[in-house]
């Protein structure tokens, strides 16, 4: 990664008011389902670091991403298609792997 192509976010996500809470992140344009959004939050000697990405998503009892939990950081990735405009939620959790893959494949999406 160059240091002056860097971004915060990724390009097809913006910042702006929720309806949810306070700000939140919306799709700019269409997004994938299974689409890696990028690492929301790392684990630095026992500390949680969040980034921009993971500083902005909102809680939902039917959220449209998952994270996906390693030892070192935690990545946020689209369960269905993301229409443009649509805000970015998870419900909100930091577990294995293992719970999310459990959750995907029983239909929780």
């Amino acid at each position: 990664m160059n240091i002056y192509t860097y971004r915060p976010l990724p390009k097809e996500l913006t910042i702006k008011e929720s309806k949810i809470e306070g700000l939140g992140l919306f799709a700019k344009e269409f997004i994938p389902r299974e689409t890696l959004l990028g690492v929301s939050h790392s684990f630095i000697d026992g500390e949680i670091h969040r980034t921009p990405l993971g500083g902005f998503y909102n809680h939902s009892e039917e959220p449209n991403c998952y994270s996906v939990v390693s030892s070192d950081n935690a990545q946020l990735i689209t369960m269905r298609d993301i229409e443009e405009g649509e805000e970015i939620t998870t419900h909100y959790s930091l577990v294995p792997q293992e719970r999310n893959k459990k959750n995907r494949e029983q239909g929780n999406r």
